[in-house]
């Protein structure tokens, strides 16, 4: 065994009252693959265009490997939601994805979630978001989350408002959703400690 070799962060598992969070690897990829086809309908208003295969069992095995590396490497911390004291790999209820990480002085990423359609309104989500933002904080070292949502996605901008997220700015024409540009709301929640100096990972 190489003692010189870094240790790597051991991957979590988060629980709410009603939820378990964990960070998803190659044996979700079925169980993601149904979530998308489900709730296509649903998530497409919201969400920008899929690569090609995007549904497909092959697509998420390979996503679903990177997610892994991606979080020991500190890249991003992708979160697959299920209801918690059920089947470990039961339906996934939504998920929530902390990427496009960037270290050192700026210490912040974006934040995107999901929810299956059939869950809504049960405050699902902020349950959820509250516990990851507290490990991205904490666990993941980071000192700012940001979080941008379509104007017309009310529900969004109520779970953000929720959770500390304040508005900073508004961007248009910002990405390209369901068949045109669309302007974002921009919000940021920084670190309720007040970090004095930028920390490492692992």
């Amino acid at each position: 065994m190489n003692e010189d070799a870094p240790r790597l962060p051991a991957l979590p598992t988060l629980n709410t009252e009603r939820l378990t969070l964990t960070i998803g690897g190659p044996e979700d990829a079925t169980g993601m693959v149904r979530f998308l086809r489900e709730n296509r309908a649903h998530l497409a208003p919201w969400d920008p265009p899929h690569p090609e295969g995007f549904e497909t069992l092959e697509f998420w095995l390979r996503q679903m490997a990177l997610s892994r590396r991606d979080f020991t490497e500190g890249r991003s911390a992708r979160f697959i939601i299920r209801a918690r004291g059920g089947d470990p790999r039961g339906p996934i209820l939504g998920r929530c994805n902390f990427s496009n990480v960037i270290r050192g002085p700026l210490g912040t990423c974006f934040l995107g979630y999901s929810l299956d359609h059939r869950v809504e309104g049960r405050g699902y989500m902020t349950e959820a978001l509250g516990a990851a933002i507290d490990y991205a904080f904490e666990g993941f070292k980071l000192h700012r989350i940001q979080a941008n949502y379509i104007p017309t996605n009310e529900r969004s901008g109520r779970v953000l408002r929720r959770l500390g997220f304040t508005i900073e700015g508004y961007a248009r024409d910002y990405l390209f959703i369901d068949g045109a540009w669309r302007d974002h709301i921009l919000t940021a929640l920084v670190h309720p400690g007040g970090l004095d100096a930028p920390p490492t990972w692992p």
